[in-house]
């Protein structure tokens, strides 16, 4: 048997328009990420330039200003609705690859209540906390850091995202002090509080600081991503990364993704630095031999929510959404006739929306493979779609999955 690879690829937050009940979201007006980029660069950038991108379909899926339709496209395109009461990174990810939560995270859109601060102090000897606010990671961090310095308590926040993150400079709190802290916030953080992820954020002195700088890699204090970690929450179900570990299969994740599913079924995982590292290290993967007959690669390219979604960018999103697209003819020439690539994304973050908050949205889906006929793939009914077609492509039997989906190949 040849051996045969799927490749996953979710370019964050690159939703394609929101869902009918977006209202119940908490948002006011309707959003479509990559519209309103498009849109942003065709009236201040003189367009938006993603010509492999397209040639794979994107450009098919919706009318999307600066882009033409492309009908000579060499991949299928669609869109995908999610099923998932949520529009955040976990439950997209997760329905992804077939698994149903539960019970939607909890949001902390004005801070932790002091039953959870308070116990946090109990348990880590504490006397104090600094935020406790809904902030970005690089602001808060200078914000608080110059008292942190002094009082070395620890900077606690959260985001758009189910999230607790613990922020604390690696030259006045020891780095095991911070996962520490971490690991007892996520045994706090359980029942009607168990977000979805509890997250170590240590940071240093900036060597590079300039003074009155807004720009993060300037600020006094700068984030160590090498450092970071995650504390998930464990699959509520069974994920397709199972079966294909049970079928003698091998699954690598690249970036957030082992974090994503708490190490269950990603056994393998490969640190990224940036979206830019990531293509470097997927492309490196891609010119060595499968592991396994059954080989799955799966990437989470972050930047464009974590950098530009969340902070309503939308020029540094349409210029990271050209930077994957510069790219993206080196991966095509490693796809060969045993591989199938899928692109899509875990959510919406418009960066023309109201807030910072992410959106709910459907996802694109864009299909490649030298074999497969190009074509619409119309609109499908769950992100689970992409589990299904990686099973479909193994021959492994779709069994004991929470949602199903249906395979793309179909």
């Amino acid at each position: 048997m040849q051996p045969k690879r799927a490749v996953i690829m979710v370019i964050d937050a690159c939703g394609v328009g929101s869902l009918p009940d977006y209202r119940n979201y908490d948002e006011i007006a309707a959003s479509h990420t990559l519209k309103s980029t498009c849109q942003y660069a065709f009236e201040k950038m003189g367009g938006i330039k993603l010509p492999i991108l397209s040639n794979l379909g994107l450009s098919n899926i919706d009318e999307l200003p600066g882009l033409v339709p492309d009908e000579t496209a060499i991949g299928s395109w669609g869109k995908m609705q999610e099923l998932n009461d949520a529009k955040d990174t976990i439950t997209g990810h997760w329905e992804m690859m077939g698994i149903k939560a539960l019970n939607p995270f909890p949001y902390y859109p004005n801070g932790f209540p002091d039953e959870i601060i308070n116990e946090f102090k109990k348990q880590t000897g504490t006397s104090e906390v600094l935020g406790n606010c809904p902030a970005s990671g690089t602001t808060i961090i200078n914000d608080f850091g110059d008292e942190h310095q002094i009082s070395k308590a620890p900077i606690i926040y959260t985001s758009a995202d189910s999230v607790l993150q613990i922020a604390a400079n690696v030259e006045v709190v020891a780095l095991e002090t911070l996962y520490q802290w971490c690991e007892i916030a996520r045994e706090i953080m359980r029942g009607k509080h168990e977000v979805a992820r509890i997250i170590a954020r240590p940071f240093a002195t900036n060597k590079k600081f300039v003074a009155g700088s807004t720009k993060a890699s300037e600020m006094k204090y700068v984030r160590l991503g090498e450092k970071r970690h995650d504390y998930s929450v464990l699959p509520h179900s069974k994920s397709v990364l199972d079966l294909v570990l049970e079928h003698e299969g091998n699954v690598t994740g690249l970036g957030k993704i082992q974090d994503i599913f708490a190490g269950v079924g990603v056994p393998n995982n490969i640190h990224t630095d940036s979206n830019e590292d990531g293509l470097n290290k997927l492309l490196n993967i891609l010119d060595t031999k499968p592991q396994s007959n059954k080989e799955v690669l799966f990437i989470n390219l972050v930047e464009t929510d974590s950098n530009y979604g969340h902070r309503r960018d939308p020029e540094g999103f349409a210029k990271a959404l050209e930077a994957i697209d510069q790219r993206m003819q080196e991966v095509i020439s490693k796809i060969t006739p045993n591989d199938i690539l899928m692109i899509s994304a875990d959510h919406g973050c418009d960066p023309c929306a109201v807030g910072s908050d992410h959106t709910r949205e459907h996802v694109p889906i864009l299909l490649y493979s030298p074999i497969i006929p190009a074509g619409d793939l119309g609109t499908r009914k769950t992100f689970a779609d992409i589990g299904a077609t990686i099973l479909d492509w193994f021959d492994i039997p779709n069994k004991g999955l929470a949602i199903s989906g249906e395979s793309l190949l179909n």
